[in-house]
């Protein structure tokens, strides 16, 4: 008799640990790189992966080597694998070549991840250009302003072209029809950076945008 109140006083507290333990467990996180290295014009693209779901979301923070950091960026957890991809591609107004880091906190938990950003050959246009251009697509500026954001492009080097003989004037001269179409292109994400980049240097050329 005695022996078997023993037995049912350990389960009993076995039981009780148990309990004890799992009401106070805390949540895991862990952050999954599609890709340690990535390049100017890549997107930025992981995955969250949690224990449970509590109805909290991640907390991200993306910081450089030095410490720089980003602000908090509050992801909604709905499944146990959650994938976050950039909307923007890395830029070099933004982003320096180096190391970077992914911090996330979860319900109490934490972890941290890295990846690097190396030196890219190709033409990688700022995301602001981009809407300018929307804005030049569907009419609601002109071509000049137009012009000017592709002038900025090639100020700040993001694309080369062959230098215009020096006598050239500037004209006011309609910018093709075609070239317009490949801006829509570019925006659906149809065409590459590189290859609307090609479209650009055309007008240079034929001294319809004048450097």
């Amino acid at each position: 008799m005695k022996t078997g109140q023993q037995v049912i006083l350990i389960i009993s507290v076995i039981f009780s640990i148990s309990i004890f333990s799992t009401a106070y467990a805390t949540s895991s996180v862990q952050i999954l790189m599609e890709q340690s290295t990535f390049r100017y014009c890549e997107k930025l693209f992981y995955t969250i992966q949690v224990s449970e779901i509590t109805g909290d979301p991640a907390i991200i923070h993306i910081r450089d080597e030095n410490g720089t950091g980003s602000s908090a960026i509050s992801i909604p957890i709905s499944n146990l694998q959650n994938q976050v991809p950039s909307l923007v591609p890395f830029e070099a107004e933004v982003f320096p070549l180096g190391k970077y880091f992914v911090d996330v906190e979860y319900s109490g938990a934490k972890n941290s991840t890295e990846f690097n950003l190396i030196e890219s050959q190709n033409v990688c246009i700022p995301a602001w250009i981009k809407q300018l251009t929307y804005y030049w697509v569907t009419g609601q500026i002109s071509d000049n302003s137009f012009r000017d954001g592709i002038q900025f492009l090639i100020e700040k080097e993001i694309i080369v072209i062959p230098k215009t003989p020096a006598n050239m004037n500037k004209v006011e001269a309609q910018i093709p029809t075609w070239v317009k179409t490949n801006a829509a292109w570019w925006i659906d994400e149809k065409i590459s950076d590189n290859d609307f980049s090609q479209a650009l240097q055309y007008l240079i050329k034929v001294g319809i945008i004048i450097v």
